[in-house]
């Protein structure tokens, strides 16, 4: 990732800046003193281009960016950078009051707070902002949250700001996720990998439907809820990441959980907080239905990669013995490579974790109904036969959930 020295128009917090000077160039930005905007500037480095530019700055998406970009640098569309040059980003920069962003900007929308704030943490974690807006009192305010048609879309849509798993900064520099538990609810960004990467999430069955069930120890394991705890792990791993992951079913109560007998409940909703359906057929549409029509928005606003990836449990004899096996989207080359380097990966982890270094999973295609019916690339993952005792141990230890999840994320980012 290329450096950036940022500064202003008004060298606010320039590092050799007097700082006399800089408290009297931080009151001109303050919307009170500041009639003209101030934004941050970047400088342009070999083989950058705009849309590059933006990208690294998570402005790409909003069509509205690019073109208050080149309004600011007062450039003809389409034109190219040139190195070493400094260019206006679409962020403009205000003076922190110390008190609120709403106070800060004169808005009383908290939402819109929230997502400027996100942004913040964002462009800090991602190194590109030097220090957080409380310290420096140097605050964010991307254009496309204010100005851009289809910004309001994405967060109607987005897991950012949907249901009561929005992500809830509570602290300053964190980034809070309440869907997966207390414990696990400060999701860090480690890194930048999958941005502009979107993934929707299918932990089989639900609701009214626990899916297969075995027994260990005289208690019921339903395969819903082990599903569901190895899926939210992954969407927690994809996001650490950088990636945009949407839960399609949803638990309002379970997060992530450590105990190896995990309750069997009724209460999984699915995105939009609509009711789980009790007929099979009606509850599969329900879901692919809600992805196509994400899908379709994400790609409209230019979004490339979106995947879909379903979890589940088999069922088969007691004394059958199965490996982690995958199901790809007929004559579809992009769920196929996806789908073997997931098998790829596992097996490899495999070599390395199990005494006998056997693998026997496979990978084939299917016609299931998720499959066909989801427009944008998927692959369909069985983990294990719930009512065979070994391959219980795969799924009742939280920690061998938990390096499910870390593997199935590792393939998925070598495939990228």
């Amino acid at each position: 990732m290329a450096f950036h020295y940022f500064k202003t128009s008004h060298s606010q917090n320039h590092p050799r800046m007097n700082p006399v000077l800089s408290l009297f160039f931080a009151l001109l930005l303050h919307p009170s003193f500041s009639d003209s905007p101030s934004f941050v500037e970047v400088t342009a480095q070999p083989g950058e281009s705009v849309h590059s530019l933006l990208r690294e700055f998570q402005l790409a998406a909003y069509a509205c960016n690019h073109t208050r970009f080149y309004e600011i640098n007062r450039l003809k569309s389409g034109a190219g950078l040139i190195r070493g040059r400094q260019y206006a980003l679409p962020i403009q920069r205000y003076a922190f009051n110390g008190k609120s962003i709403r106070t800060t900007l004169g808005i009383s929308d908290y939402d819109l707070a929230v997502q400027i704030q996100l942004f913040n943490e964002q462009m800090l974690e991602l190194g590109l902002k030097p220090s957080r807006y409380q310290q420096d009192n140097d605050l964010w305010v991307p254009h496309h949250l204010f100005h851009c048609r289809e910004s309001a879309a994405v967060a109607a849509d987005n897991p950012v700001a949907q249901l009561r798993s929005a992500v809830k900064p509570v602290a300053a520099g964190k980034r809070i996720f309440p869907i997966f538990g207390d414990q696990y609810a400060h999701t860090p960004l480690l890194s930048s990998a999958l941005s502009g990467k979107i993934f929707y999430l299918i932990s089989g069955h639900g609701g009214p439907d626990p899916g297969a069930v075995g027994k260990r120890s005289g208690v019921n394991l339903c395969e819903d809820e082990y599903a569901y705890d190895v899926t939210l792990r992954l969407c927690r791993k994809l996001i650490e990441h950088g990636a945009t992951a949407y839960m399609i079913v949803r638990d309002p109560n379970d997060g992530i959980r450590e105990e190896n007998l995990l309750k069997c409940d009724q209460d999984e909703m699915v995105w939009g907080d609509q009711p789980t359906p009790s007929d099979w057929v009606e509850r599969l549409k329900q879901r692919t239905d809600i992805i196509n029509e994400l899908y379709q928005k994400n790609k409209s606003l230019g979004f490339s990669s979106q995947q879909v990836i379903e979890i589940h449990v088999d069922s088969r004899s007691h004394s059958q013995q199965v490996d982690l096996f995958f199901y790809f989207k007929s004559d579809n080359t992009q769920s196929e490579s996806l789908a073997l380097q997931l098998h790829r990966t596992i097996q490899d982890k495999y070599k390395q974790h199990r005494s006998s270094g056997t693998y026997s999973g496979s990978v084939s295609q299917r016609g299931l109904y998720t499959l066909r019916n989801v427009e944008a690339p998927a692959v369909y993952i069985e983990l294990g036969n719930i009512r065979n005792a070994f391959d219980q141990q795969r799924i009742v230890l939280g920690s061998n959930r938990n390096a499910l999840a870390n593997w199935l994320c590792e393939g998925i980012l070598k495939a990228k």
